[in-house]
């Protein structure tokens, strides 16, 4: 959806504290273990990348190939409310077809938006964006 003419829409603005306790001193032990960290690598063995992204580092030919359909947390809040997979680009067992157009599958992702609202996926696209 465009603004109207003239109105610019307000620039995202995400607060460095979103993830750590409301409680004070919770927080600030947070801060302080995230301060010593946060310029480190993260390493984690639950991904959504395939590692030889990063081997090969080329440019991604899309944002619904690096961002939809690897990602089984937005592919299944969109399956849940009657998307179908093969719709996303999802890959079928039995090898059938499925939807290449990369710019369909980010519009329908974007027509169902509404439903990542208060979710940890939502959370991290905005992140991804910023």
């Amino acid at each position: 959806m465009n603004p109207a003419p003239g109105i610019s829409p307000a620039p995202l603005t995400v607060d460095d504290d979103r993830l750590f306790s409301s409680d004070p001193t919770q927080r600030a032990i947070a801060r302080r273990l995230y301060a010593g960290v946060r310029a480190l690598p993260i390493v984690s063995p639950h991904g959504h990348t395939d590692p030889r992204w990063f081997g090969d580092n080329e440019a991604f030919t899309d944002p619904a190939t690096l961002l939809i359909i690897p990602d089984h947390y937005v592919f299944r809040m969109l399956y849940s409310q009657g998307v179908p997979l093969e719709s996303l680009g999802v890959p079928r067992q039995d090898g059938g077809p499925v939807e290449h157009d990369a710019r369909k599958i980010w519009r329908l992702f974007a027509k169902h938006w509404h439903l990542f609202r208060g979710t940890p996926t939502r959370m991290w696209f905005q992140h991804a964006m910023h």
